[in-house]
Formats: C-alpha cells, sequence, structure tokens
C-alpha cells in the first residue's frame, strides 16, 4: 500500500472522507447540470435518499482491493437469529451477507483478508468467541479463493445504464412502488458519476489540523496513487440497482476468451468480472437482471454469439429480500482504524 497511508492525517482525513463527512450533495452545481431550479432538485435528491434508491455520497476507498487482496465467497450453515444476523453485520471482513438454499448450506458470506493464513486465523477465532457454533453442531462450510489481482472490471454503478436502456423502451421505470421520471433517472446518473458533489474542505482542515490547500493536496495524491476514487454514490445493494436481482456466477469459456471478455467490459450486465481458476471455470461474474428470464436471455444471446464456446456454469440467483447486509464502507472503516491504530501504537513505542 502507497506511503501515503503511513502518514496518521493521511489516515485521519481517509477515514472522514470515506465515512462521507464533508462529503454532501452540491444541489446548485447539479441544478446547472440538469438545467431545473435548485429546490426542485433537492426535493428530488432528498426523496432518492430516503426511499433507499442511493446512498450518500462517499470517496469509495478503491484500496481495499490491495490491502485485503483475497475475496472469499463461502456458503455456509449459520443459524438464522439475530447474534448471527449482527456479526454478519458488523464484523469488519465481511463485505456482503444473503440467504441461501444450497445443499446443507444456508448463507453466502463476501469476504475481504489479506492473505490464506489471515482468513483462517479469522475463522477459527469465530468458533472461539462464540460469534457461529461449533463444528460439531452445523455442517462445515465450503469456501471459494479469488485474488483481487485478477480483477478485469471493477464498475459497480453499471446497473444504471440497464434502468435507462428500461425507460427509453417503456418510458417508465418503478422501484419499489416509486416511478422514477426522466429527471429522477438524470439525477441518479450523474451522482453515480459523481457529478454535484461537494467537499467541504474547510470542515476538513479543522478535523485532520492542516490547512485547506493541503487537504486538497493530499486527497488528489490519494486519488491519484489509486486509494479512493472521486466522491460518488452508490447502489445501497452496491452489486445491483434496487429491484434487480443479483447473479453471482462461475463460468467455464472454452475458445475466444478475448473476444468474449472484450464484449463483456461494455455489458450493463456485468459489473465485476475476475479471472479465475476454479475447477474448470476461468471467469468469477457478478451481474445484475430485472429476473431469471432476463439472464436466460442473456445467455442465450451469447451461446448464438460464441456458437461451442461456453461449457458449464455455476449460478446463484440473490434477491434483494435474501440480503442480509451488503457495506463495502464498513470493511474499508475497518482497514482505515486497524492502520491508525497500528501507526499511533509505533508512535507510541519510538517515543518511549
Amino acid at each position: 500500500m502507497s506511503d501515503l497511508l503511513h502518514d496518521e492525517k493521511n489516515l485521519i482525513l481517509l477515514r472522514n472522507i470515506c465515512f462521507g463527512k464533508s462529503v454532501s450533495v452540491n444541489y446548485s452545481q447539479l441544478s446547472r447540470l440538469l438545467n431545473k431550479h435548485r429546490n426542485t432538485v433537492r426535493k428530488r435528491v432528498v426523496k432518492l435518499l430516503n426511499l433507499g434508491i442511493i446512498d450518500r455520497p462517499v470517496f469509495p476507498f478503491i484500496g481495499i482491493l490491495k490491502d485485503y487482496p483475497l475475496l472469499v465467497v463461502a456458503r455456509a450453515d449459520l443459524p438464522h437469529d439475530e447474534k448471527t444476523k449482527k456479526w454478519m453485520t458488523e464484523d469488519e471482513n465481511i463485505f456482503g451477507a444473503f440467504r441461501i438454499r444450497e445443499d446443507e448450506y444456508n448463507t453466502m458470506l463476501f469476504e475481504f483478508h489479506k492473505s490464506l493464513y489471515d482468513q483462517y486465523i479469522w475463522r477459527e477465532s469465530l468458533v472461539e468467541k462464540g460469534a457461529i457454533p461449533s463444528r460439531g453442531i452445523r455442517f462445515p462450510s465450503s469456501s471459494l479463493f479469488f485474488s483481487n489481482r485478477l480483477l478485469l472490471k471493477y464498475r459497480p454503478n453499471i446497473g444504471i445504464n440497464l434502468i435507462e436502456d428500461e425507460f427509453k423502451k417503456n418510458n417508465e421505470f418503478t422501484i419499489d412502488g416509486y416511478k422514477l421520471d426522466k429527471l429522477d433517472i438524470q439525477i441518479i446518473k450523474y451522482l453515480l458519476e459523481g457529478k454535484g458533489i461537494k467537499v467541504n474542505e474547510n470542515f476538513l482542515s479543522k478535523e485532520v489540523g492542516l490547512n485547506r490547500k493541503t487537504v486538497q493536496r493530499r486527497i488528489s495524491k490519494m486519488i491519484k496513487g489509486g486509494i479512493i476514487l472521486k466522491p460518488l454514490c452508490r447502489f445501497p445493494n452496491f452489486f445491483v440497482p434496487p429491484g434487480f436481482i443479483f447473479v453471482f456466477s462461475l463460468v467455464e469459456i472454452k475458445k475466444h476468451k478475448e473476444d468474449i471478455v472484450e464484449d463483456w467490459m461494455n455489458d450493463p450486465h456485468l459489473s465485476i468480472i475476475y479471472r479465475t481458476s476454479t475447477g474448470r471455470y476461468n471467469f468469477l461474474l457478478f451481474a445484475n437482471y430485472l429476473g431469471v428470464e432476463e439472464h436466460l436471455r442473456w445467455e442465450e444471446k451469447y451461446a448464438k454469439m460464441y456458437p461451442d464456446c461456453f461449457g458449464q456454469a455455476s449460478i446463484n440467483y440473490l434477491t434483494p429480500k435474501m440480503t442480509v447486509s451488503i457495506d463495502q464502507q464498513k470493511v474499508s472503516l475497518g482497514i482505515i482504524n486497524k492502520r491508525l491504530m497500528s501507526l499511533k501504537g509505533k508512535n507510541r513505542l519510538s517515543d518511549e
């Protein structure tokens, strides 16, 4: 990780902006972009936030992929109780948790770890501290391991293009009973792209103890260094827009990989793609669709475009109702806080 994260003030600054402190919607800029009255835009944004269609803006900590380079997808047999739910919601290594029904398993966890060793120690500690039952009274979990260094595509917000396409076809799009109009979709798209968002550097300068220009310069360095992205909004379910199903699949591509991947990179259904070597599967796909039928049509389209290229696939359909927790910021802030505590500990030792 960059030397920028060996500086205490940088870490305090990072913690603030990744949590979303000092980051807000710039209603004046957004109204100019949309050519609409500021109050009209503000009311729409507030409504979209309150309805849970988009999340408040933050600086995404993309450095999570380097600091925790191991993605683990675990299928587990866990109790359906408040204690377990609380653990899944609060644990700083768990990015997402879903309820499933697959063989002996009832839960799917998406975890980030530093290494296989760290993942092992973390897992063993869960039983010791009583977070999950011992193996004697549950079926052992099954885990898949993926390297973030093999990440090909990372566009969690790409689902907005599907909403736009549906709106153009039907002249309407409804999310959880709320009918989006053209202005709503324009606002969502701008905020997901990071347009119409402002940062209060004066607040940050007081929080961190640096002058305003230094704060600006340090944030700029962290963006250029690949530690954070520019501030933007995300969908609350991260992987998919509200109302869409999240399809997690391992796919076997037998030939013409490069051509297929080139098409996938521009495909709005696919938000995240990994290369992998998991049994006979060589790609991991995170995708969003309006329903199972749309996914089947998508598969059929690619099978026609690339005959005899697709082999087996392992597919999980995860609906909004199956979601227990999705929170990348929790994992990101956990990393930042651990780095800050470690740095403060080293500073105390050096002072002694």
